[in-house]
């Protein structure tokens, strides 16, 4: 392992547990086989996107996100207004920066800003999953080769600049949400900075429902009565297999993406502030506030 390369203390033993209401074995197994499928799917798919107009593209790549983290099982509350006013042409996209906890975040963001993920080289070698992600145009980033790390900065300025949105997870790995997580990383945002693109940061929690609060099917679990989901967690060298087991066993989990205010790239003085200022804003937003705008 590079020592240079961000880490979490987070393991699979120690965070990833589940305190809640449990699947049996074939229901848990049906909503595997409905997310692989969903994915699939939009697998299949992906090659006949570019055919279709923006907007058009833009609504079923949401709706098929939102259908995958659905299909496993898990429950999506939506907090804030989704997407962005249409861009004008000429003008450069948006940096959208979020903590990350679980494979699920992907799909979780896409729901809501569609865009070219930033992802480790290692996806790509994901079944289903890989192939899927690059058609959708993700860019790879190896993460043990830190010499590599400005050419990356480069491509995802030019990105920008070509009116893209583009989805980071700065803290370079994943933390299982139930602290403070990571330091996010400088050197994105300086291509926000290159670009004159604005950041959008977003929050990402994870829920479940306590055995003895479970609300009826079709309900929601309000703030009070949810507590942290370890489940979701995609820690540590937790294998893909093992997560996905555990997501689709852990009945009441509700994923929320909370749409935080955006920060001008040309605010801040440098990408170290800039990167200070989108951390702040993501680690200070409390999951526990009632919602002002919810959409499910």
């Amino acid at each position: 392992m590079n020592p240079w390369l961000p880490t979490a203390p987070c393991t699979p033993r120690t965070c990833a547990g589940h305190e809640g209401r449990v699947r049996g074995r074939p229901a848990a197994a049906a909503l595997l086989l409905a997310g692989c499928a969903c994915i699939l799917a939009g697998a299949l798919a992906a090659p006949l996107l570019p055919l279709l107009g923006a907007a058009r593209r833009e609504r079923l790549i949401r709706r098929w996100a939102y259908g995958v983290v659905r299909a496993f099982g898990v429950r999506v509350r939506i907090v804030g207004t989704p997407g962005a006013p249409d861009r004008t042409p000429g003008t450069p996209g948006t940096l959208v920066v979020a903590n990350h906890i679980s494979w699920l975040d992907i799909p979780l963001v896409a729901a809501v800003f569609p865009g070219r993920m930033l992802a480790k080289s290692e996806i790509r070698g994901w079944p289903l999953l890989g192939p899927l992600a690059a058609r959708g145009g993700t860019l790879f980033v190896e993460r043990d080769r830190l010499r590599a790390l400005p050419a990356t900065v480069r491509t995802i300025g030019a990105a920008l600049r070509g009116g893209s949105r583009v989805v980071v997870f700065p803290e370079g790995t994943t933390w299982c949400g139930r602290g403070p997580g990571g330091r996010f990383g400088p050197a994105v945002f300086q291509a926000a900075i290159d670009a004159h693109a604005t950041v959008v940061p977003v929050r990402i929690t994870y829920r479940t429902a306590p055995a003895e609060h479970t609300t009826p099917a079709g309900h929601n679990a309000t703030a009070e009565h949810t507590a942290p989901a370890g489940a979701a967690a995609f820690v540590g060298d937790d294998p893909l297999v093992a997560s996905l087991w555990r997501v689709v066993t852990a009945a009441g989990l509700t994923a929320e993406i909370r749409v935080l205010p955006p920060i001008p790239a040309d605010g801040p003085p440098d990408r170290r502030a800039l990167a200070r200022r989108a951390q702040t804003a993501v680690a200070k937003d409390s999951a526990n506030r009632p919602p002002e705008s919810v959409h499910h």
